[in-house]
């Protein structure tokens, strides 16, 4: 939960660190406490696709520890959605289908209080010591912007270079529907992607991106992308329970297969 003395989110990234996050969209606040048992960078709580409502999003980030920042993929770039999450003690959101800069300077205005921006004050935690709040929130608030279609790769660098706007979020998934290239993924969605990380460099603002794989996350990072995606739990439990499946249905003797988890070929984001 966000600590407007230490805002560990912003720390982490301004250090110049590459934050490998773990993924969570099946809305378990169960899973969220053993993720944060591994000690992840950060934690991401998908309200967008994911099985999150707002108690449940409450709960979440109050069973993570407050040196583990959580942030929130949003359900949509509306005042609501954002002023709900860091309401809730998130320390940052990423706001899904940004494709203008105009969409990405009402994301920030909607995450910092005035006179910066026009998000409203309230909420149980902001409320619990409303000063220090607003001075650290307005700090430490990160803003985070999703390009995910071919419209936001043409106008990526002027999103990029809209202030307050904390790093650019490459959704892979979508972008490869957005480009004409799903389920086929080629060339051309490598280079979508490393046309946005170019226009987020050349504004030298950080840039992310969805990974599906460990294997791909460490690719990403030797890239120089910022934020990856180490693990998400629908695919950890699902890869869970077909390999257990899988395993006791072998016949006895049979060379026994790789444990869940092993490396898989790296895809689209859900």
């Amino acid at each position: 939960m966000f600590d407007p003395r230490r805002p560990t989110l912003r720390y982490r990234l301004d250090k110049g660190e590459t934050l490998g996050v773990v993924w969570l969209s099946l809305g378990s606040v169960a899973l969220c406490e053993l993720a944060a048992r591994s000690r992840p960078d950060a934690i991401v709580l998908d309200m967008q696709h994911g099985l999150w409502d707002r108690l449940s999003m409450e709960n979440a980030i109050g069973a993570t520890p407050s040196d583990i920042p959580v942030m929130i993929r949003i359900a949509e770039n509306t005042p609501l959605a954002i002023g709900q999450a860091l309401d809730a003690g998130a320390e940052g959101v990423i706001v899904p289908l940004v494709e203008t800069a105009k969409q990405a300077r009402a994301a920030v205005a909607a995450a910092h209080y005035p006179p910066r921006g026009r998000r409203s004050g309230g909420g149980v935690r902001p409320l619990a010591d409303f000063v220090d709040y607003v001075d650290g929130a307005n700090r430490g608030v990160v803003v985070c912007v999703m390009i995910e279609t071919e419209k936001g790769r043409k106008n990526a660098r002027k999103i990029a270079a809209v202030e307050g706007v904390d790093m650019v979020f490459i959704g892979t998934g979508d972008l490869a529907l957005s480009i004409g290239c799903f389920p086929q993924i080629d060339a051309r969605h490598e280079q979508a992607c490393l046309d946005i990380q170019n226009a987020c460099r050349s504004e030298w603002t950080l840039c992310g991106t969805f990974t599906n794989t460990v294997d791909g996350a460490r690719a990403k990072r030797e890239q120089g992308f910022r934020m990856v995606v180490t693990a998400n739990d629908g695919d950890l439990v699902a890869r869970g329970f077909n390999h257990a499946t899988t395993q006791f249905n072998r016949p006895s003797g049979a060379t026994p297969l790789p444990p869940a988890g092993a490396r898989q070929t790296e895809g689209p984001a859900p």
